[in-house]
């Protein structure tokens, strides 16, 4: 926890099931809910699902609404993605959340772990054996740490970092060690075996929509373009600190801007990082 500081470094915390061998902490960047009702590691109302998770949930309080009958501890995502996991199990809740993320959920009755990464794999998620051992984390470096770790390099990753600039999914740069794949989930049974699901798949999600394209007029689809650009931003500028955006002064950028000041009532923030060469200057 302490090798992912810069990525948390406004409260830290460790959960351990000591019988089970089961330890979960997390480095937190307070977003949502900066009381210690937002603390991880999370446990579940009803004492069995436990959670350690990096990302934010967008439609966290839609969710929130289809789960009556909980007396919520603070008004962290964090809080309802593990009470609908509770509840609804790990499936059925991360085809419900828009938002983005990597989650650990350990099971304290089956002692099963769960690893999720969201549907574009924007959060990162490592997993693999060191010896006996099953390590997973948001970043390399905290595996690094664990006494049983081997820094053998995959060289098959390393063709492909020189070839690619980066190493791409399933693999990493170090052998035994794999990134879970962008709208997967990975489940690790108590007798060592581990499963991995598809829940998501960006091909079949294009696929499916040339079969099926839209039979709307130009106006039709820039207004409903326009809605979607406008809900996107919207959802992302909740938080419990403030909010700001990069502009380069390119359209993305631009139009991020753009569709953040026409949701609020006052003057938003932006940065644009400057330099003296003027092919990098984006003031």
């Amino acid at each position: 926890t302490k090798a992912m500081q810069l990525r948390g470094p406004d409260d830290n915390g460790v959960w351990c099931d000591a019988e089970a061998g089961a330890v979960l902490t997390q480095a937190r960047l307070s977003i949502i809910d900066l009381s210690p009702a937002g603390h991880q590691p999370m446990v579940s109302h009803c004492g069995r699902d436990v959670i350690t998770y990096n990302g934010e949930a967008y439609n966290s309080e839609e969710l929130k609404r289809e789960l009556p009958g909980i007396e919520w501890r603070g008004h962290s995502d964090t809080e309802v993605i593990v009470e609908a996991c509770a509840r609804w199990g790990v499936e059925a809740t991360v085809e419900r959340l828009i938002g983005m993320f990597a989650f650990a959920l350990w099971d304290r009755q089956d002692r099963s772990l769960t690893l999720v990464r969201d549907r574009f794999g924007i959060k990162p998620l490592y997993w693999g054996w060191q010896k006996k051992t099953f390590l997973f984390g948001s970043e390399l470096k905290a595996l690094m740490t664990h006494g049983d770790f081997s820094r053998s390099i995959n060289r098959n990753a390393l063709a492909s970092y020189m070839r690619f600039n980066y190493v791409p999914a399933p693999h990493s740069i170090f052998e035994g060690i794999e990134k879970l794949k962008p709208g997967h989930i990975l489940t690790l049974k108590a007798d060592g075996t581990t499963t991995q699901f598809c829940y998501w798949d960006l091909r079949a999600k294009a696929s499916e929509a040339q079969r099926s394209p839209l039979d709307i007029s130009d106006a039709e689809a820039e207004d409903q373009l326009d809605n979607l650009v406008r809900d996107a931003v919207r959802r992302r500028m909740v938080a419990d600190v403030p909010v700001g955006a990069f502009l380069s002064g390119g359209i993305d950028s631009s139009t991020v801007v753009a569709a953040m000041q026409a949701e609020s009532s006052a003057p938003v923030h932006s940065y644009s990082i400057g330099m003296q060469e003027s092919g990098y200057n984006e003031a």
